[in-house]
């Protein structure tokens, strides 16, 4: 069981993200509409693992993970893309990221990748 942060700035995707985690068995202790709120966030909530989507108003995803992986380098960090954003994908492995999830979500997939950084 892991102790979640959802960072996305759409609604449908954070309520369909905290469904499959929450079914799971994992808890998901906070969620975030930007990268900058899920900085602050990740700072006072200290979660397990933070799923980070890449594209974001405010400051995006690469961005925010940057800043997570200078205050906390072991930090777990899933990054959550389109389909088709493969370029970012790597940008994103060279920054930190640990994994990655693509929408439309997979659950079988959603559940592996945490369980596996979870551990």
């Amino acid at each position: 069981m892991a102790n979640v942060l959802i960072v996305d700035d759409s609604r449908t995707s954070r309520k369909i993200l905290r469904g499959i985690l929450e079914e799971s068995g994992h808890v998901v202790i906070d969620e975030a509409v930007n990268g900058q709120e899920g900085v602050q966030k990740f700072q006072s909530c200290k979660p397990d693992v933070v799923t980070m989507d890449i594209t974001m108003p405010v400051l995006d995803g690469m961005e925010a993970l940057k800043m997570i992986k200078a205050l906390k380098p072991e930090a777990k960090v899933i990054m959550v893309t389109a389909a088709g954003q493969k370029n970012k994908m790597i940008d994103c492995i060279k920054l930190g990221a640990d994994d990655f999830l693509t929408k439309p979500f997979d659950k079988a997939e959603i559940v592996a990748v945490v369980a596996k950084l979870a551990n």
